[in-house]
């Protein structure tokens, strides 16, 4: 994480109440740019733009946030974290902060995220004006997503309560070594601050809990489907191929599905493009290249 400590990091949020749960919300950047909304992935926390936001030049104002369960944010035992939960979080922080319009920049967990935005979005039922989305590795096709051995075991419903409770540093830091690709040396410094962040105010012994994305996911495949396939919100994707959970054959569908929009494939690159191709990340941010040839969505 560029040496950027989690204590240090959290101490640049502030607290925002989203209908019963507080989240952490970051306003960094250019005080009057335009807005860049982040949202993280699982296990980790708003942290992960660090290495994107240095990167960044003068013309963006970037809120990271923490969403429920995660990082700096509320989380409550015996609580249900949902997507739906998270995209209203999101949008409590948004009307908090007064934001009208912003870029949406997701990972992992946070691709349902930005879908169920984007569906709303269909709907009318979304506030904010989402200008653009620039996507990194996430199960955006519940069909394609392949969880670790790791998650697998979280998600167990009789054991993963008791799988959570046993995880510790090294545990936690060799199951995002094994989703690391080739193209940077694995950062373990890095990901020990990734583990502070969940490790936070209990954060570790529920992330059997937070998982319950994966069913969301399911639930909820069609609708997010429809709204990545038919949304005419300029997309960029920034992609680790060789992430062994969302992928080369993630993205591939994508290019099937959404053949108008801007492909930036990582060939060496793992599941955190962030972390391990910021360069690349915010060059697409910086030159905004996601201007897409609508007329090319197919319609059906």
């Amino acid at each position: 994480m560029n040496g950027v400590t989690w204590d240090d990091w959290k101490a640049q949020g502030r607290r925002v109440a989203t209908g019963g749960l507080e989240v952490a919300a970051y306003d960094l950047g250019a005080p009057t740019g335009e807005w860049l909304t982040f949202l993280h992935g699982f296990p980790s926390s708003s942290l992960d733009i660090a290495p994107v936001l240095e990167r960044l030049d003068g013309t963006w104002r970037v809120l990271a946030i923490d969403l429920p369960g995660f990082g700096a944010a509320d989380k409550p035992t015996g609580h249900r974290y949902t997507i739906h939960a998270a995209a209203d979080a999101t949008e409590a922080v948004w009307a908090a902060m007064a934001v009208t319009s912003s870029v949406l920049l997701v990972h992992d967990y946070s691709v349902s995220v930005a879908q169920e935005l984007l569906a709303r979005r269909a709907e009318g039922a979304l506030a904010v004006e989402i200008t653009a989305v620039v996507w990194n590795n996430g199960g955006l096709f519940p069909d394609l997503h392949r969880p670790t051995i790791g998650q697998q075991f979280l998600a167990d419903p009789e054991h993963g309560a008791e799988v959570a409770a046993g995880v510790d540093q090294d545990g936690f830091v060799s199951g995002i070594a094994g989703t690391w690709g080739t193209k940077v040396p694995f950062d373990e410094p890095g990901v020990i601050e990734m583990y502070r962040s969940m490790d936070d105010h209990g954060g570790v012994p529920l992330m059997h809990d937070l998982l319950a994305y994966m069913i969301d996911r399911r639930e909820h495949a069609d609708r997010w489907r429809d709204a990545l396939a038919t949304c005419d919100v300029p997309m960029a994707f920034v992609w680790g191929d060789l992430d062994p959970v969302s992928g080369a054959h993630m993205i591939e569908r994508v290019t099937e599905l959404r053949p108008d929009t801007v492909i930036e494939r990582l060939p060496d690159a793992g599941h955190w493009p962030l972390l391990e191709g910021p360069d690349e990340v915010a060059a697409v941010i910086n030159e905004r290249r996601w201007t897409a040839d609508l007329s090319q969505i197919p319609l059906t």
